[in-house]
């Protein structure tokens, strides 16, 4: 382990799933935000709200090194390697969201998939939350609860209605919040993909396009 982490597991919600909540993660932050100020940040996909550009390994490298015997340890997963490394910008309005980025979501049903968000932003107001789908119970999403999840989720949308714009902050009528985690600058959080989650940002959060000052973070998912 790295010296000078400060390292806590959280073992959160019914399921007890494991989040790795790691403070002072990188030695010099700075280096991504410079490295980002020089980049085209753009849309990439329809799910995140904002501009994206990927993160070149060398950054990243030394720092997953020293992860290893963590994710072996807490996760179970030896010989990770990165499937995706990107730079993000939230730069979405609340009341610009599609319905999509209003609820939580989940990065896909293998649990041997884990995401690792490192925030890089001086507010510390905006964290990551995690939920349970009250309908079903779910806190994680798997390939064998995939189709009813989407089943439930569908109906409880019929019934409910689409969430009004802005970020899910709190407990709704579809899902619960059982764990946030604050987004301190150069902490790091890591989690299995498959976890509902979603970005917790207060509504007058500064979303600018300046990875200086808005909120900004690296996404790194790992394979095991």
């Amino acid at each position: 382990m790295r010296d000078g982490w400060q390292v806590t597991v959280c073992r959160q919600g019914n399921e007890a799933e494991p989040v790795v909540v790691i403070d002072n993660f990188a030695p010099l932050p700075q280096r991504f935000i410079d490295d980002a100020s020089f980049l085209k940040l753009e849309p990439m996909g329809e799910h995140y709200p904002g501009l994206r550009a990927a993160v070149p390994p060398s950054l990243l490298l030394p720092l997953l090194a020293d992860l290893a015997p963590l994710i072996e340890d807490v996760f179970g997963l030896a010989q990770c390697r990165i499937a995706d490394a990107l730079y993000s910008l939230v730069t979405t309005t609340p009341d610009d969201l599609k319905p999509i980025q209003r609820l939580p979501h989940f990065d896909g049903v293998e649990p041997e998939r884990l995401a690792l968000l490192h925030y890089l932003s001086r507010d510390a107001r905006g964290g990551t939350a995690f939920y349970r789908h009250r309908s079903t119970g779910f806190e994680t999403v798997t390939a064998a609860r995939l189709g009813d999840y989407r089943r439930a989720l569908d109906a409880d949308l019929q019934r409910e209605g689409v969430p009004p714009p802005g970020y899910i902050g709190s407990d709704t009528a579809i899902y619960t919040q059982v764990a946030r985690h604050a987004g301190h600058f150069n902490r790091a959080i890591l989690y299995r993909g498959n976890t509902l989650h979603c970005a917790d940002l207060p509504a007058d959060l500064p979303l600018t396009a300046d990875p200086a000052t808005g909120r900004f973070t690296v996404n790194t998912f790992l394979t095991g």
